[in-house]
């Protein structure tokens, strides 16, 4: 009997992130079907995974694209219509235990919108990030410095008064 990796989503307009979390694995298997049937199998350690899905709605296999690395198997979906969908699966009951949202994928439907947006200006703004970036490092350092000043004069002053206490004590 097989088991089920853990898969991660999320998605955009345009596309659906699918992450595969099985470190080290091997005869790695993946298909995916215009009709938005995924499947995937490997194995790690001599122990078979296997993961079948039926997505929301159709997709685009050719402009799809396959990433395998050591730690993950991440398959960009290129969704056939640009929208976005209500859920992952087609069908309307609870997903697997398995089956779990990329947070550090996700993005809102209202923020691609705006990151969109965003692009068109962003490279007007790349030289004003750099300058802005350089300013907080020099500003930082500044802080530091005054820091150490009020900290070295507290100090000195101090000295300064267990001396003079010191001295009228004589």
């Amino acid at each position: 009997m097989s088991r089920h990796p853990t898969v991660k989503w999320a998605q955009r307009s345009d596309k659906v992130y699918l992450t595969v979390d099985l470190a080290d694995a091997k005869d790695v298997k993946v298909n995916l079907e215009p009709e938005g049937e995924f499947s995937f199998f490997a194995t790690k350690e001599g122990v078979p995974y296997e993961v079948d899905l039926k997505l929301f709605d159709r997709i685009n296999v050719k402009e799809s694209k396959l990433n395998i690395s050591a730690r993950s198997i991440v398959y960009v979906v290129k969704k056939l219509d640009k929208k976005w969908w209500s859920r992952l699966l087609k069908e309307d009951a609870k997903p697997p235990a398995f089956l779990k949202v990329d947070w550090d994928k996700w993005i809102d439907e209202d923020d691609e919108n705006a990151e969109e947006a965003g692009d068109k200006d962003r490279d007007d703004q790349t030289d004003d990030n750099i300058s802005l970036r350089k300013n907080r490092k020099r500003r930082k350092k500044s802080k530091k410095k005054k820091k150490k000043k009020k900290k070295k004069g507290l100090l000195q002053l101090i000295a300064q008064k267990l001396r003079f206490a010191c001295i009228s004590k004589e």
